[in-house]
């Protein structure tokens, strides 16, 4: 399980204003109070640098806190596509409002 601590005192990345932390290959985007995004790096393919990697293929899947199952869930090719898909959704059910 991801270890949240922190989160609170601003120890985390945040991408367009939502907490934003990696585990491994999981990365994990939004409020895990409330509906956030996991995103799973399932391959990865070599970039001109010979021991440089970027994720590739990326299974993407909305949760709600509490809820072990998706509510969602797509197949990405790459980090753009996922975070596109995953900020459509968490707009979607907790915007950020900003004043």
């Amino acid at each position: 399980m991801l270890e949240v601590n922190g989160i609170e005192s601003g120890e985390f990345l945040e991408y367009k204003g939502r907490p934003l932390v990696r585990k491994d290959d999981d990365i994990y985007y939004g409020d895990l109070g409330a509906h956030y995004v996991k995103m799973m790096i399932m391959s990865e393919k070599n970039t001109d640098k010979s021991d440089e990697k970027i994720p590739k293929d990326i299974v993407v899947q909305l949760f709600a806190a509490g809820n072990p199952f998706p509510e969602k869930q797509i197949n990405a090719k790459g980090l753009s596509d996922a975070f596109e898909t995953a900020e459509a959704w968490l707009n979607r059910f907790d915007p950020i409002i900003t004043g």
